[in-house]
């Protein structure tokens, strides 16, 4: 198990509960979509499993050690005064690795969600479908054994998303790392991840999940398939189901 929510709550002074109870289990190399409504506490779950906040109530545990998780926003957070190398190199200067070593290895990096060629380019030369594959291989750099991804194609076209999410799994399919994927895009869901758990309204409990019966990477026309239409039904039904809890 790479890490785990047991019973867990939070409570937000002035808004009471955002999030729980919560009981969530991502295992070594798993691929887990989390889908709700705005405000159920998505990315509240995903601060809680990177560390950036701790619960009011319940347990966290988490096996990857210092530097094996790396968290990926909705929008590429690059620092605009750096090239794209420098910044896929900060987080293995910041762990003490020499300069040259930590800027070949982010070469390595950009190369490999294929962005050859633009190691020196500035973030605001970049599309913003190239700038959030920085932060991909920003993110993965660190090779962590748990990638946690918030929305990182929401801001996107759809041909874009989509080529990202295949380039994602590509990089699954190389590196292992388990992952938790928010995302409000049902159809999204189904495609990246071996399981899809489903949030209600918030204060966001686990509506239910659903396993998605094909290979990782998905074959070419999966989208197209009777597996994929009927998982993302049932997926749409229990977050409508999830929503009307609030009302």
């Amino acid at each position: 198990m790479t890490a785990s929510l047991t019973n867990v709550e939070v409570d937000y002074r002035g808004r009471g509960r955002v999030l729980g109870p919560v009981d969530l289990a991502i295992g070594e190399g798993e691929i887990i979509a989390l889908v709700g409504p705005s405000g159920c506490g998505k990315s509240t779950a995903m601060r809680l499993l990177a560390g950036l906040e701790q619960p009011t109530r319940g347990v966290i545990q988490r096996q990857a050690g210092r530097g094996e998780t790396s968290l990926v926003f909705q929008a590429a957070t690059l620092a605009p005064w750096m090239s794209a190398a420098a910044n896929v190199a900060l987080p293995l200067e910041l762990s003490g690795l020499d300069r040259r070593t930590a800027r070949a290895r982010a070469s390595e990096a950009l190369a490999r969600v294929g962005l050859t060629g633009v190691d020196a380019s500035r973030p605001a030369q970049l599309s913003g479908g190239m700038a959030m594959r920085v932060s991909l291989a920003r993110a993965l750099v660190t090779r962590p054994r748990l990638l946690l991804l918030d929305e990182p194609f929401a801001a996107l076209d759809e041909i874009t998303r989509r080529t990202l999410a295949d380039d994602v799994l590509a990089l699954w399919a190389e590196l292992k790392p388990a992952i938790l994927f928010v995302t409000h895009n049902v159809e999204e869901a189904v495609y990246m991840a071996s399981r899809v758990v489903v949030m209600t309204s918030g204060p966001g409990v686990i509506a239910g999940e659903v396993a998605i019966e094909a290979p990782l990477p998905r074959p070419a026309g999966f989208r197209a398939t009777e597996t994929f239409r009927a998982a993302a039904e049932t997926v749409s039904a229990l977050l409508a189901r999830g929503m009307e809890r609030a009302a």
